[in-house]
């Protein structure tokens, strides 16, 4: 499938939808709590259907109903499915659940897409080794198909965590291993989805020592207990509408956003601001007017998520942009500095790549047909980059947006944005 984009200005509110790594958190905790939860306005997407679809493997009930998904858990007791799991293309399901299988006694193998079998997960089989459990890669190259055996028992280990999942997975499965767990954290990327991941386990009463995030003392023989809570709008998605308002010239209104909320990506509004978009917040929304944008440094190490459409910000302010300290984008579901690189520079953006970032130059984006490399991303901050080319902008692959945001071209298009999906 294909998407279009032309030069367009915007106006008017939208309301984002909820954030997908809050709706993977609340689905596996409450697949292992007792009792039945419920997410109200979770995120309906392919990623988190691919956690449904792990978590209703490893014994859990889900009724997705409108608006509200009722999870009746498995208070720890896990199923063994028969079969492989496929995590589809969700990396966050794959890591965070590895640790999940661990609390099993008995083998479960994990695999997906073909991204997800090139993401590498080799620190956090290695940890899970150290703790009690056997985890091996099919292939000997740390990545899936990936089989976990526990019991998680507990023990010490050093993690470092070039993507935070890794210690996510851990945080939210440790509390229910036999004994005791130490984690020592050398390198810890994406703090802010850790402090995500913290947030829920307080909001349950898991009791842990927290060094500043570089070590946790985690008892073990805790529990998951049923809970029901609105799942908070995604800040990730927002940075499309964000990027777009601003590089447009643009009055959007964006409904349902919480700046007190954990997700890290909320840093896109301060960023924004920094290179001259107007933006107020309020409870609830955020209001955006584009300008005149002027280059300035992007620290990107606790948001790789927003890389790709920053990218296309900055090729549309005055003055050189650097983007840096973000190495982990390219293990994601792609090499999202070379990518966005690629597929710039064939609009006609002046950038340099680097090995943790890019330099970004102004640019005059002439329009064209590029690829979106199966990344949702991508193909949303393409998307974006077409609203102020010179010729329209078609991308390959739009499907991809499924994963993450499938309802992003309605929301752009009710906002005026020019976007055709096709065949």
């Amino acid at each position: 499938m294909y998407l279009t984009s032309s030069y367009a200005t915007l106006h008017g509110a939208v309301r984002i939808p909820a954030s997908k790594s809050h709706t993977i958190r609340a689905l596996l905790i409450a697949s292992l709590a007792d009792g039945e939860s419920e997410l109200l306005n979770p995120l309906d997407s392919g990623d988190t259907a691919s956690c449904c679809h792990v978590c209703t493997a490893l014994g859990a009930r889900i009724d997705r109903l409108l608006g509200a998904w009722r999870v009746r858990g498995t208070g720890g007791a896990l199923n063994i499915p028969a079969n492989p799991v496929d995590v589809g293309n969700s990396g966050t399901t794959l890591y965070l659940a590895l640790a999940t299988a661990a609390l099993a006694d008995q083998p479960i193998t994990f695999t997906g897409d073909y991204q997800i079998q090139r993401r590498p997960a080799t620190p956090l089989l290695d940890a899970l080794n150290a703790l009690g459990a056997r985890a091996v890669s099919a292939r000997s190259n740390g990545c899936a198909p990936i089989t976990v055996c526990g019991p998680l028992r507990g023990g010490a280990v050093s993690l470092p965590c070039p993507t935070s999942q890794y210690l996510s997975s851990l945080l939210l499965n440790c509390p229910l291993a036999r004994g005791i767990t130490d984690i020592t954290v050398p390198l810890l990327n994406e703090r802010p989805y850790v402090e995500m991941t913290l947030d829920w386990l307080a909001r349950q009463g898991v009791q842990l020592d927290n060094d500043d995030c570089r070590r946790f003392r985690i008892p073990g023989g805790q529990r998951y207990h049923a809970f029901s809570r609105d799942i908070p709008a995604d800040f990730s998605s927002a940075t499309f509408f964000l990027v777009a308002a601003a590089i447009t010239n643009s009055e959007v209104e964006l409904l349902g956003l919480d700046m007190n909320d954990t997700q890290g990506d909320k840093a896109v509004v301060s960023m924004l601001q920094s290179m001259g978009a107007h933006i107020e917040t309020a409870p609830d929304r955020i209001y955006v007017r584009g300008g005149s944008l002027h280059g300035t440094t992007l620290d990107l190490n606790a948001t790789p998520d927003a890389l790709p459409a920053m990218a296309v910000a900055a090729c549309c302010a005055e003055g050189t942009t650097h983007i840096v300290n973000v190495a982990q984008a390219r293990i994601k579901e792609t090499d999202r500095i070379a990518v966005m690189t690629k597929e710039l520079r064939a609009l006609g953006a002046h950038i340099e790549e680097l090995p943790d970032g890019m330099i970004v130059r102004p640019s005059r984006l002439h329009g064209g047909t590029v690829h979106g490399h199966d990344d949702h991303r991508v193909v949303m901050a393409l998307a974006v980059a077409g609203l102020r080319a010179a010729a329209p902008v078609t991308i390959e692959g739009a499907e991809a947006i499924a994963v993450t945001f499938p309802s992003f071209v309605a929301l752009m298009q009710h906002l005026g944005a020019h976007l055709t999906l096709h065949d």
